[in-house]
């Protein structure tokens, strides 16, 4: 599959340019392409190497979440990250989350990315997009080749929905810089939106709590998993449970990283991902990260 991937899909990027594409100066690429009845905002990066798609967390958008990736990953690979429905630039329409939101997000990434040209990639999925990373996985098994999650859960429990409960209120709970990131982004539609996605997690809980348990074990494909062992809301018990469920996972904990690992610790994050795509054995974090 690699090797399919970093011949077969050389210069597509440059031949498949949607008429709303546009040059966006740090980034890359920007466009809008028509996917499963909405609007998706895309980055592109890269022209040359294996095609990578990162899937964004709760809120996030391609440049909040993977900025990094873009411009960095972009150097050996074909780097698209997109803003899912109801998210950045894909609205309208407004976020919502019917019971199977995971399974549309991965849905709008695969038909973002065959929109785009592209029949094989690798995925990268950060917290809720780690998820929906995997439901992509599981389903596309032609396409997807490796796969990278952090920050993601294959069932919630209720010890989860309080953590994020506790994060319910915005003002008083969310950090100066994550209030700096969205707020722009969404204005007062922010609080109703975050408070919808807690809902959401609560009732997932109610129903038994599995999100993509079957299809985490069913995986055929290689699978790095990441870590951040400060991670306030994602515990670690979430990524051994993907290294151990998982056929042919391997997990690399970054013992200073939070939720953030991949952009506050972006170069060693971003050289794990380049050796694990490239079949190098993906080094072990380093002892001294505390920035």
């Amino acid at each position: 599959m690699l090797s399919r991937l970093l011949h077969s899909s050389r210069g597509i990027a440059a031949a498949v340019r949607p008429a709303s594409a546009r040059a966006c100066s740090t980034l890359g690429e920007a466009g809008k392409v028509a996917v499963n009845g909405v609007n998706l905002h895309y980055l592109r990066n890269g022209s040359s190497g294996p095609p990578l798609v990162c899937l964004p967390g709760a809120m996030g958008t391609a440049e909040t979440d993977f900025a990094p990736q873009l411009r960095s990953l972009s150097e050996t690979m074909q780097v698209v990250s997109f803003d899912p429905r109801g998210y950045g630039q894909s609205r309208p329409p407004r976020r919502d989350f019917p019971v199977d939101f995971y399974q549309q997000d991965a849905d709008d990434a695969a038909a973002l990315m065959e929109a785009l040209g592209y029949a094989e990639y690798n995925v990268i999925g950060w917290s809720d997009g780690a998820i929906a990373a995997v439901l992509l996985a599981a389903k596309q098994t032609k396409a997807v080749g490796k796969l990278v999650i952090f920050g993601g859960n294959a069932f919630f429990t209720q010890e989860d929905v309080e953590a994020y409960e506790a994060t319910r209120d915005i003002e008083k709970t969310w950090s100066k810089r994550m209030k700096a990131t969205h707020l722009p982004v969404y204005g007062d539609d922010l609080q109703p939106m975050w408070g919808a996605a807690i809902d959401a997690w609560t009732e997932i809980v109610k129903r038994g709590g599995e999100i993509c348990v079957e299809e985490a074990r069913g995986l055929g494909c290689p699978t790095l998993v990441l870590h951040g062992a400060k991670d306030p809301i994602c515990y670690q018990s979430h990524a051994e449970w993907f290294r151990d469920n998982i056929p042919s996972a391997q997990l690399r904990v970054l013992p200073e990283g939070k939720h953030n690992v991949h952009l506050k610790f972006a170069d060693e994050v971003n050289g794990m991902i380049r050796a694990f795509v490239e079949g190098r054995e993906v080094p072990q974090p380093s002892p001294q990260q505390a920035k």
